[in-house]
């Protein structure tokens, strides 16, 4: 046998699967380069965008349903079971997810779920959670959805949605953010005369700077007529008074429950339904 025939071939063959092997992971149909990479492709802006939409729908309505749905993380079957159920009500205005999109804040995770919750036929609003945080996680859900400190009013309701998830940015910033809610308290107060707060993780849980609650119950209530509060992060369905003051918390559970709650507000108060599939 001559070995140096063969050796030519094998050499060459080496160098072909080499160099296709350097070659592919700059294809993005292949390979993923990594998973916090946070090249966000298709919609962005998502949150901003629909609350257009909430606002301009729900102008000069005495009567606003909104359907709340929490911690989906992985389980995409649940959640996509949730929208399912929601797209068969008609009498929905829109959707508000209270936080926790991803297990572990990564770009895959947030383009996932986005595909899930593009099947709405309502509008919808995306709250960052705890596990959105992680890894490079907030500048995807910045890129994705926008601020996660942010309002809109629907129906003369004001909804302000809070970041509540202080341990996550290691007490280096302002959260809940004081300053935000004491504009947004007095903002706008021609156009809205009640107030629903959304955050994802309540008082007293791990995640709240509980050094604070104090002062966030004060701030929380100077927003003209709060009627409630809502949070999920628990992963169960449940209500507090935390303060003892009659403003209640409910919590939404996660989708692996397969529940999830809407809220109807009239001129008259609200009511509330869980909905179990």
């Amino acid at each position: 046998m001559n070995i140096t025939r063969l050796t030519k071939p094998i050499i060459k063959l080496a160098v072909i699967l080499l160099m296709t092997v350097l070659l592919l992971p700059s294809c993005d149909t292949v390979f993923d380069i990594h998973p916090y990479d946070t090249r966000i492709t298709g919609a962005t802006n998502i949150n901003q965008n629909n609350i257009a939409t909430i606002e301009k729908t729900c102008a000069g309505r005495d009567t606003v349903r909104i359907a709340f749905i929490s911690d989906s993380h992985q389980w995409y079957n649940d959640l996509g079971a949730i929208i399912d159920d929601i797209n068969r009500r008609d009498s929905i205005d829109f959707v508000v997810h209270l936080g926790d999109i991803t297990d572990f804040g990564s770009t895959q995770e947030y383009l996932w779920t986005r595909k899930k919750m593009e099947r709405l036929n309502k509008p919808y609003v995306v709250m960052q959670g705890n596990h959105d945080c992680l890894g490079t996680g907030n500048e995807a859900y910045a890129k994705m959805y926008g601020n996660n400190d942010f309002s809109f009013v629907a129906g003369r309701i004001k909804i302000v949605c809070l970041n509540t998830n202080a341990i996550e940015y290691d007490y280096s910033e302002p959260i809940p953010d004081f300053d935000f809610m004491e504009r947004e308290a007095i903002a706008d107060t021609t156009v809205f005369d009640r107030t629903i707060v959304c955050m994802h993780a309540a008082p007293f849980s791990e995640q709240f700077n509980n050094n604070v609650v104090k002062p966030f119950n004060y701030y929380i209530t100077q927003f003209p007529g709060l009627l409630f509060c809502m949070y999920g992060h628990g992963h169960h369905t449940e209500e507090h008074d935390f303060f003892g003051n009659g403003v209640i918390y409910y919590e939404v559970a996660s989708a692996s429950k397969r529940e999830y709650r809407i809220f109807v507000i009239t001129p008259k108060g609200y009511s509330n339904e869980v909905v179990r599939l």
